[in-house]
């Protein structure tokens, strides 16, 4: 959990104090302001998926953030954005005492955006070391058994590729 906790904290640094995620999440949130014409006063829950979608497309091609080229090749599914909405509304209400719906004004909007990719970054981030670290375990003891290597030295080796294979995804997080 310290490394999960750690990679997600590193993420999400990196994320808000990313001039391209940022300018990403502007101009997002004004194109959802003008969709609804801006009849309210920000995003409303049921534009966060399409939000979502034009993110990860303006991350990707028009300002390409390096952490979501490489670890959010696809778009966050609806699961992760309704999770990141409630993460980022836990403390609220979700309509507002007077009748008027609940939007996401710009700083939640940005706070929903960072932990929507956070999450999406480190998930990823994560199935790789579980994809990785399994082959790399069979190759060295495939290869300690050939060479009739001690037990030792085979878990040893072991050992160090599974570590040096989680540091070097957790140095690729910081963008």
């Amino acid at each position: 959990m310290g490394i999960s906790q750690s990679a997600s904290k590193r993420v999400s640094f990196t994320l808000i104090n990313s001039s391209q995620f940022n300018s990403a999440c502007d101009s997002v949130y004004t194109q959802c302001l003008a969709l609804s014409q801006h009849a309210f006063p920000g995003v409303l829950p049921y534009q966060l998926v399409s939000a979502a979608a034009h993110l990860h497309q303006d991350l990707t091609s028009v300002h390409p953030h390096p952490l979501i080229i490489r670890w959010v090749p696809d778009l966050p599914s609806r699961s992760q954005v309704d999770s990141s909405f409630r993460f980022v509304t836990r403390h609220r209400e979700n309509s507002r005492s007077d009748g008027e719906p609940f939007v996401l004004d710009s700083p939640q909007f940005k706070e929903w955006a960072q932990v929507l990719f956070t999450d999406a970054v480190v998930g990823n981030a994560g199935k790789a070391v579980m994809k990785r670290v399994p082959v790399g375990v069979l190759g060295i003891a495939g290869i300690g058994a050939a060479a009739r290597t001690r037990k030792e030295v085979v878990g040893a080796a072991i050992g160090v590729y599974a570590l040096g294979v989680a540091t070097s995804v957790y140095l690729s997080l910081s963008g």
